[in-house]
């Protein structure tokens, strides 16, 4: 989720955005014997952070910078004079208002020594400057700076993992608000507090910061109750702060103090306040009755109709939800992923079943619905980070298993072209031209010879919506793509056409956009 910063001074112009794995330490690189890599000026290496190697020999390499490189260059673009002039200076100070973090200088095949008018340079703006012996390539560097990084990743994984495991224990503990507090506050080595509705400290583990801290921290917790960001950061006294308001929709704010910030301590705390809004919105609201009075009503015979009420919390007749399919994009869902993607789409009514994860999600504006998260959703479902989606027109709860199924094939769609999310197009079309009866009746004779096989009737639904590709149906239905075209041939010659004729092809989605002939 989304980390917008509580900046003390106004920045000129936005950071990049960080790459998706851990910075690396030049000192880790620098360590690896079989580079030979050495640094002859700068700050020290410990305190250097490299977020990835680029190689560039343009004398002004800023256009080409991010910000956070270990630059390397052979210094092809050094003139000959560049000693007595401005040069260095010049290109060392472009380096560095780039963001870079190092520079690499390669001692072959251009120069035999790195030139001192560059090591002064590096030396008075604060760059490291790393000397690149011949016998080490600059592919070479690139490499180790990458399964660093790899490494880095495992390890912050198997971090963040051992974190959620602690957090859900200590949420199914008799005192599970104290107990999650308690593991977080350790894990994070600092202060973990839960504010209530008013800004009063209801909870907190942790040792206690000093005052500045203190107050600065209740400060950020009324900054996001108050705004619509749902979390927020500040540095203060050397103390990194963050706050993040619970999806109880009654004011309830984590607030963490600690004293520094590792890789993935955003995630770990964004666990720890999905479960805070579980603990805190089942007892102080009453969400958690009312989803167990709809579940005895459905399963007692009400109709959805008279339940969806009780979900949305409100009395309205109009309510509207959308139908939201996921798979994250690499493992298989648990729980707690979840639950935290349920917080941010907004709704608290999640199924998690083999590897696909469903949400229901009220349309924000629709009639009684109220706040269930504090990010409850004022448009359609977005894309969420680490996940794939699939999402469904808005409908009313009468069509909820009609959505479902739209919900499904927008998934296996987005899978399919490699996209983060795909909505299902619900639109005035030609096909609505028809009289609904006249269509169905068609639709049904049509697709006869292929019906009373659904695998074959879904096989071509998805080739037709994927123009034909054999590679993107086989991702889409999960299955081999010589079986896609098994299926497809069975179909040109059960319905006895030629299926690469586009008329044809028009005819039969026209048929197979209606769910009802193969459902």
């Amino acid at each position: 989720m989304p980390e917008p910063a509580v900046p003390s001074v106004p920045s000129a112009s936005p950071a990049p955005p960080a790459p998706p794995t851990p910075p690396v330490s030049l000192a880790a690189l620098l360590s690896r014997e079989d580079l030979g890599l050495r640094q002859i000026a700068g700050p020290p290496a410990a305190d250097v952070r490299v977020h990835w190697a680029h190689t560039s020999e343009m004398s002004d390499p800023y256009p080409y910078l991010l910000g956070g490189e270990l630059l390397l260059t052979a210094g092809v673009h050094v003139p000959e004079a560049a000693g007595s002039g401005t040069y260095f200076d010049d290109y060392v100070a472009r380096i560095v208002e780039a963001g870079g973090a190092a520079l690499g200088f390669g001692l072959a095949p251009v120069h035999d020594t790195v030139p001192r008018a560059l090591v002064a340079a590096c030396e008075a703006y604060g760059l490291p400057l790393v000397e690149v012996p011949e016998r080490t390539t600059f592919s070479g560097v690139a490499r180790a700076v990458w399964q660093l990084m790899a490494r880095a990743r495992l390890a912050e994984l198997r971090r963040i993992s051992e974190a959620q495991q602690g957090l859900a224990a200590a949420a199914s503990r008799p005192d599970p608000v104290p107990s999650v507090l308690r593991r977080l506050a350790g894990r994070l080595e600092g202060r973990a507090v839960l504010y209530g509705p008013e800004g009063t400290e209801i909870a907190a583990a942790g040792r206690e910061p000093g005052g500045e801290v203190r107050r600065a921290l209740e400060e950020l917790a009324r900054f996001v109750t108050g705004h619509a960001s749902s979390t927020a950061t500040d540095t203060v006294a050397g103390t990194r702060l963050a706050a993040y308001a619970l999806g109880t929709g009654q004011g309830f704010v984590l607030g963490v103090a600690a004293p520094h910030r590792e890789s993935g301590d955003h995630t770990i705390a964004s666990v720890a306040a999905v479960l805070l809004s579980l603990l805190t919105g089942e007892h102080q609201s009453g969400t958690g009755a009312a989803r167990s009075s709809a579940l005895v009503r459905l399963l007692l015979g009400a109709r959805r109709e008279e339940v969806a009420p009780l979900l949305a919390g409100g009395g309205g007749e109009a309510h509207r939800w959308h139908v939201v399919h996921a798979r994250p994009d690499a493992g298989t869902p648990d729980p707690v992923s979840a639950s935290a993607l349920g917080a941010a789409l907004g709704s608290p009514l999640v199924d998690t079943a083999e590897e696909v994860v469903r949400v229901l999600v009220p349309v924000a504006g629709s009639a009684g619905t109220t706040s269930t998260t504090a990010s409850s959703p004022s448009s359609p479902p977005a894309p969420q980070p680490g996940w794939v989606l699939g999402v469904s027109a808005a409908v009313g709860p009468a069509e909820w298993p009609a959505a479902d199924v739209q919900a499904a094939r927008a998934l296996a769609r987005a899978r399919a072209v490699r996209a983060p999310l795909v909505r299902h197009g619900d639109r005035p079309a030609l096909a609505d031209l028809v009289p609904a009866g006249e269509a169905e009746a068609h639709a049904r004779a049509l697709l006869a010879p292929v019906a009373a096989v659904p695998a074959l009737t879904e096989t071509l639904r998805a080739w037709l919506s994927l123009h034909g590709s054999w590679d993107r149906t086989a991702v889409a239905l999960s299955v081999h793509r010589n079986t896609v075209r098994q299926r497809i041939a069975r179909c040109a010659a059960l319905l006895e056409t030629d299926l690469d004729d586009p008329d044809v092809r028009m005819e039969l989605w026209f048929a197979l956009r209606d769910p009802r002939p193969s459902e």
